[in-house]
């Protein structure tokens, strides 16, 4: 899919929207949202079937109308306390804009649609979590070829809208290959529903294990059919509480999306600091891989999440949009290769003649976002864990108990290997910031990004060192960077006198987070290296997923890539 080329829909001259791909009405000519009750919600057994953890699964996003009608039946018939996970999937997605025209149709559908419009999916390829507040749901959509997203997808739906265009004119997403895909990311009693009874959809749904029924149809269509597995999905009790250990952006980030999930969570941080969290201000850029492969769409992604994240918090921006300029000859070709990647958004990469234009990239306030996240810290050292039948407990040095918690998450940083041995090196970086007008946000090997009352630059790169005194030594080195790439700001700066701060970054032998579970039920969250602001909020969300056994916003190519396990670590299932 090339999210630059043109609208995959042409408007008829009666005013119905057509696939300019497939020649396919995207819905009724009699009325679509009534067709999309009568096949999809009554067809899936909605809404008495809903639960407290309910999945939805769809292909065929389109204009987002059956995930509108849904919304709007889940708001008013969902049990109390229920969250909705829904998963849809399409190749050729529409602009905000176009959606909203399909979905004035129906102004009854009122908040549901505006909903999905305010926060309309990304067209770049790979997965988009979008939040939708005031639902009580999320919205996971695959922009990809629908067997690399059914793959990709790590959930198993209760309910699946099987709406891709009509079977005649598009048979690829009605394969057997696919339906069995769909069947294996089912749970037990799952329940899906699809306006057409072509044979080969029958026969592939019943191949698949499904068995189905041929109800009345809507409109001009005689049937419709219905099908269902056997069996009932089984829930185990999930963890209450979440002790994480670590006060900085991994921290933070695992406390929002546990306490998003219900959990109770407590922040232990220790009392000298949070790391490069303490910074006036803190890029968030991703790291450039010019192959455009695994690397590269793991930060792709988390920069998108990060971002509608950040954009959320009243007063964490204090700038959009960052340069990276040009250090090498070779920079301006990796550059052009990285702008052409549909990885991002459509111009959110814009190669120039001295660097590259990131425009989804943000300076933010990290005190801002950590005080909203962790919520309150409970500054203590946890020297040991032990783990009991009551759970895990967090000790002291001295011994005494300072929380005790169903589950654990290590996010503390370099200090995550004092608790569990992992293969993270420190790197030492001094910041530097002064009062002084405010710069452009510009990356160069060093950079410099404006605060809310000067600027900060730097950062010194320092391997193996742990020392976190700030030094006088290491200003005059940045400054000296900062003249190789802003030659004009470091003259200004001459004269001041700076404030600064070191930190000790954790990096892993192949410079890929750390984000995973043990064999004892640790969450680890580590080895960020110099992304943490870029990683975290979406590596929070993949790891609380796991505990949880629900969805992960992370697409299963994306997620061995991080997992913690891979540098075999010890089992840690008897405590540490």
């Amino acid at each position: 899919m090339d999210p630059t080329a043109s609208s995959p829909l042409v408007w008829r001259e009666d005013g119905l929207p057509q696939s300019s791909l497939y020649g396919d009405v995207y819905f009724s000519s009699v009325d679509g949202l009534a067709e999309t009750r009568a096949v999809f919600l009554t067809g899936c057994g909605l809404p008495e079937r809903f639960a407290k953890t309910f999945v939805v699964g769809e292909l065929g996003f389109g204009s987002g109308l059956n995930i509108a009608a849904l919304l709007d039946l889940w708001r008013r018939e969902k049990p109390a306390g229920a969250k909705l996970r829904i998963f849809s999937i399409e190749a050729h997605p529409l602009e905000r804009d176009e959606a909203a025209r399909i979905l004035a149709h129906w102004p009854e559908l009122g908040e549901a649609a505006q909903v999905l419009l305010d926060h309309w999916p990304g067209r770049a390829r790979g997965f988009h979590r979008v939040d939708l507040p005031g639902f009580d749901a999320v919205l996971d959509l695959a922009v990809m070829d629908v067997i690399e997203a059914l793959e990709a997808w790590d959930g198993a739906a209760d309910a699946w809208f099987l709406d891709g265009f009509s079977p005649a004119l598009n048979p690829a997403m009605w394969r057997e290959e696919v339906l069995a895909a769909v069947a294996r990311r089912s749970a037990p009693g799952a329940r899906a529903a699809t306006f057409t009874v072509a044979g080969a959809v029958r026969r592939a749904l019943q191949a698949a294990g499904f068995e189905i029924a041929k109800r009345p149809g809507f409109g001009r269509k005689r049937e419709r059919l219905e099908a269902w597995l056997p069996g009932e999905r089984a829930i185990a009790p999930p963890p209450e509480t979440l002790a994480i250990i670590g006060g900085g952006i991994a921290g933070a980030s695992l406390a929002r999306a546990a306490r998003a999930e219900g959990l109770s969570v407590t922040v232990v941080d220790d009392p000298e600091g949070v790391a490069a969290s303490g910074n006036p201000a803190a890029l968030v850029t991703p790291a450039l891989d010019a192959g455009g492969g695994p690397r590269a769409a793991l930060y792709a992604q988390a920069l998108a999440r990060a971002a509608a994240l950040y954009e959320a918090e009243p007063g964490a921006v204090i700038a959009r949009g960052v340069t990276q300029l040009a250090a090498s000859e070779r920079d301006p070709v990796r550059f052009a290769k990285v702008a052409q990647q549909d990885l991002f958004e459509p111009g959110a990469m814009q190669a120039t003649e001295t660097g590259l234009t990131m425009a989804s990239s943000l300076v933010i306030q990290p005190s801002v976002i950590t005080t909203a996240w962790s919520g309150e810290v409970a500054h203590r050292h946890v020297a040991k864990l032990e783990r009991g039948n009551d759970g895990w407990r967090l000790l002291d040095e001295a011994g005494d108990l300072i929380v005790r918690a169903d589950r654990v998450a290590l996010a503390g940083g370099i200090s995550t290997a004092d608790l569990l041995p992992l293969p993270l090196k420190p790197v030492r970086g001094q910041a530097s910031w002064t009062d002084a007008p405010a710069s452009a946000p510009t990356a160069f090997g060093g950079y410099a990004v404006p605060t809310r009352d000067g600027v900060l630059f730097g950062a010194t790169h320092d391997r193996g060192e742990t020392a976190t005194d700030v030094r006088e030594g290491d200003h005059a080195r940045n400054l000296d960077t900062l003249a190789k790439g802003l030659p004009a700001l470091a003259a200004s700066l001459a004269d001041k006198t700076f404030e600064g701060r070191a930190a000790i970054r954790a990096t892993t032998p192949d410079r890929m987070p750390l984000a995973g579970i043990t064999e004892g039920g640790l969450l680890v969250l580590t080895g960020l290296g110099s992304r943490g602001f870029c990683l975290a909020p979406l590596m929070a969300e993949h790891l609380v997923a796991r505990m949880l056994d629900l969805p992960s916003p992370l697409p299963d190519v994306l997620s061995h890539p991080v997992e913690s396990r891979r540098f075999d670590s010890p089992d840690t299932s008897s405590g540490v």
